[in-house]
């Protein structure tokens, strides 16, 4: 199993590009099952979860290839999918995989999908996809632990109808957006996620010839039409990514430009750097951050987009280990989202949980040691937090680290992090 070898203490300079947002391409892997046409997605980043959806639409039936003059190409062809279902095998190791249902029912009238796996940081119930779904039109029945979905005897298309979510859910806002596009009649999705991936999908949706309004806001209508086609559409640069690096830098002092990264898609995660003493400017397709010396740490409260963003709440607390004075971290999201924070309290950082509250107060130095990341945004931060400690670090289990992070410990070495993977 690979580790990485951190040995902290350099300052981060230079440029790194950033790669786009496995929270967007997801979905728009899904997105090219409700076409027979060819769907070529552009700036699709090498990770895990997106093998893990390649293999997965694949074992329907779906070409899917990356090009061997671009390999962030994947060229697609759903025209002759075979089996509309997502087995266990495939969906336990990916949640994401739930976003199959809705391209599957709208194109095919039929899906078979395995309840979702994946994630230890909390529950993340798919009630709200059945719900809608059911709303929709479908008749879906949960046995010998799969979503069994089929329209009913003589109806052809889903049908328009207005869904409001008891909570903002993401991948459900994703789902709906996907089946409306091809369902009869007006869908007015209430409630709705607002995340930057939810509106690129959307973008390309409307590419393919779906006719969408309201996205990046709470409230998206959708007019259905009887056919989409394919379309070339790239993939928008990952905020989160963007995030880890601008907090890698805050955290170690340094100087770097971060091309494709997107000030207006990290507005709450940046103004909180900027608090805490880093210089932070952006323009058209690139971030640039400075900061030197010891920062001041800032108190912050996880919220649905455009908040603070759960997925950055590791990263924060790892810059908050080491900066002045004390701060406190609520996390509202999930509830399984500190536990990093053992992991770090290895290290020498001062962290005390109280229920959803982490009570920190900044120490001047964390000490190298061996520590194990337990999910995708918590590794990313015992990697930041071994930037900084003196000494070595060893980070186990980092297979979390490539579903979410493309060739991370390369762009790091490639601003001047010491940082190497072990076998």
């Amino acid at each position: 199993m690979d580790k990485l070898l951190i040995k902290g203490g350099k300052p981060l300079a230079g440029t790194v590009t950033i790669s786009g947002a496995k929270n967007a391409a997801l979905p728009e892997l899904c997105a090219a099952l409700l076409t027979a046409d060819t769907v070529t997605l552009e700036n699709v980043p090498r990770l895990q979860d997106v093998s893990t959806m390649l293999k997965l639409i694949r074992n329907m039936g779906v070409t899917a290839e990356r090009s061997e003059a671009a390999p962030s190409t994947v060229i697609l062809n759903a025209g002759a999918l075979s089996s509309p279902e997502a087995p266990y095998e495939l969906v336990k190791t990916m949640r994401a995989s739930v976003l199959a249902l809705g391209p599957l029912l709208a194109r095919f009238g039929e899906a078979t999908v395995s309840l979702p796996g994946g994630c230890a940081i909390g529950s993340r119930p798919v009630d709200q996809h059945i719900k809608g779904m059911q709303a929709m039109g479908a008749e879906i029945a949960v046995e010998h632990g799969y979503m069994i979905a089929k329209l009913p005897a003589g109806q052809k298309r889903l049908k328009g109808c207005s869904i409001t979510t008891d909570m903002v859910t993401v991948t459900g806002t994703e789902n709906f957006l996907m089946a409306a596009s091809l369902a009869e009649g007006e869908t007015v999705l209430e409630n709705a996620a607002q995340e930057p991936e939810i509106g690129d999908l959307a973008e390309m949706l409307i590419k393919m010839g779906a006719k969408i309004e309201g996205h990046g806001t709470s409230r998206i209508v959708i007019q259905g039409v009887e056919r989409l086609h394919g379309c070339t559409h790239q993939v928008v640069a990952d905020r989160i990514e963007t995030g880890t690096f601008l907090c890698a830098v805050a955290a170690t002092g340094g100087d770097v430009v971060l091309k494709n990264g997107r000030i207006d898609h990290l507005a709450a995660v940046v103004d909180k750097l900027r608090e805490a003493g880093a210089t932070v400017t952006g323009g058209d397709g690139f971030i640039r951050i400075q900061a030197s010396g010891r920062l001041v740490a800032q108190s912050f409260q996880t919220t649905e987009y455009p908040g603070f963003p759960t997925d950055m709440q590791a990263q924060f607390m790892a810059l908050n280990a080491i900066s002045t004075g004390p701060s406190t971290v609520t996390e509202t999201i999930f509830e399984n989202r500190f536990m990093h924070v053992n992991e770090m309290v290895r290290l020498g950082a001062k962290i005390q949980i109280e229920g959803k509250v982490a009570v920190m107060e900044g120490v001047e130095r964390l000490s190298g040691a061996t520590v194990m990341a337990t999910d995708l945004r918590a590794s990313a931060s015992l990697v930041i937090a071994g930037l900084v400690a003196d000494g070595e670090t060893l980070v186990d289990r980092i297979y979390h680290l490539d579903r979410g992070y493309d060739q991370m410990e390369a762009k790091l070495r490639g601003i001047g992090a010491d940082i190497e993977r072990v076998k």
